[in-house]
């Protein structure tokens, strides 16, 4: 039996997010049923600790309608366990979320496959250019691609569904409505445009070293595999790939330079039972039986590239339109009109990124490399290439012969 929604958020609120769940929901039902039991069934049961029962009672479902009003004035949905659209992949671990906050399309959410990608956030040019083509070739066979919106390879996974034209998910570390990185506020933006941004914290809620840990279960739970990409040792992707071991799911590893630590994570876990990707063919093809009709496979076992050598690059149908609008007329500017006008750049949007405003007031009409423009900028390489990101998606840079970059 469906119960409202206050109920879920309410026993949440007092478990605490990534508790266990599935014993709990499945004794009493539902988070109403719980409620209505009452502190003696709670103890009887035998789920509930005496710590916990303190705190079932300290809060209220009545206290929930504040958070379903913010949700509401936001457009955020709010997806329980026993909606519809709640996640069937989640539904099956042990401690499932019993609230799901969504920015985006809900429909995502029941998507038949996806595949997760994680990876350090300080990656090497070569780690993000291997995460964007994974992503791209996933999606473009037809995979939501899943990861958690970090700077790095969690970053360019997500750009690079999208700029295969796919669905993309982002399980974030912070509640919606964080003003936890900024620098990502864009390419959040996106992926709500072209998925969904989901969260089990509390709207608003900032991050803490212990909401990454607790989001990353949701990452590899909502996949049927997860794709770990330049991970160090110490790299929380690897807890990632530890709960998608514990949760049953397929673990694959991107090779690396073996002299580098920073490719001693997922070289480890190759090592101990990953299996190696060197084109997205080696990630779906033990899937092709149960989902082969939701998967278009013809380009899967191509080499993997950049995405930028791939047709039809711009990340979606508007950002290509303007960038062809913005050719034919520049195109149909006289030598003349050059000559006695001033050029007019392009405006960035209001939420651009305080990176990419830097970056783009040193781009030119000549191009530059990365490296170039790292030192008129004096931006760090890794924050130039997602700057760099962040300006193509609006069509204001691109990028040419060599991997220079100029305005458009």
């Amino acid at each position: 039996m469906k119960c409202g929604p206050e109920y879920w958020i309410w026993l949440q609120r007092a478990l605490g997010a990534g508790a266990v769940t599935d014993e709990i929901v499945g004794f009493f039902g539902s988070a109403e049923k719980v409620y209505e039991a009452g502190r003696n069934q709670w103890l009887e049961s035998g789920l509930f600790s005496e710590k916990m029962c303190k705190a079932l009672v300290s809060c209220s479902p009545s206290e929930s309608y504040g958070i379903m009003k913010k949700c509401k004035d936001n457009d955020w949905a709010i997806i329980t366990p026993d909606d519809e659209k709640y996640p069937p992949m989640l539904r099956s671990i042990r401690n499932f979320p019993l609230v799901l906050y969504v920015h985006g399309d809900t429909e995502v959410l029941s998507c038949p496959f996806s595949i997760g990608i994680v990876g350090t956030r300080d990656a090497s040019s070569y780690g993000m250019d291997v995460a964007e083509a994974v992503s791209y070739n996933l999606a473009e066979a037809g995979s939501v691609v899943v990861s958690g919106c970090a700077l790095g390879i969690d970053s360019r996974a997500h750009e690079g569904a999208i700029r295969a034209g796919g669905k993309t998910i982002a399980f974030l570390g912070s509640g919606l409505g964080s003003d936890y990185l900024k620098s990502n506020e864009a390419l959040r933006e996106s992926i709500a445009e072209n998925g969904a941004l989901v969260s089990e914290f509390l709207p608003f809620t900032s991050p803490s070293r212990s909401t990454f840990p607790i989001r990353n279960r949701l990452i590899s739970g909502m996949t049927q595999g997860l794709v770990v990409i330049e991970a160090g040792l110490n790299s929380g992707s690897l807890i990632t790939a530890k709960c998608a071991a514990q949760q049953g799911r397929d673990i694959f590893a991107v090779p690396g330079n073996i002299l580098n630590t920073g490719y001693l994570g997922t070289n480890n876990l190759i090592r101990d039972g990953a299996k190696a990707v060197f084109s997205v063919m080696d990630i779906l093809e033990g899937y092709l039986d149960k989902y082969g009709k939701f998967l278009d496979t013809r380009n899967a076992d191509k080499s993997l590239q950049p995405c930028n050598n791939y047709v039809g690059h711009d990340n979606t149908d508007r950002a290509k339109k303007k960038n062809d609008d913005m050719k034919k007329e520049k195109s149909s500017v006289s030598v003349k009109d050059k000559q006695e006008k001033p050029v007019i750049r392009a405006q960035l949007p209001d939420y651009a990124s305080e990176n990419a405003r830097a970056l783009y007031d040193v781009i030119t009409a000549e191009p530059k490399t990365a490296d170039e423009l790292s030192e008129l900028s004096g931006m760090q390489i890794h924050n130039v290439l997602s700057a760099l990101t962040e300006l193509e998606m609006y069509s204001l840079v691109s990028m040419h012969e060599g991997k220079r970059y100029a305005n458009n």
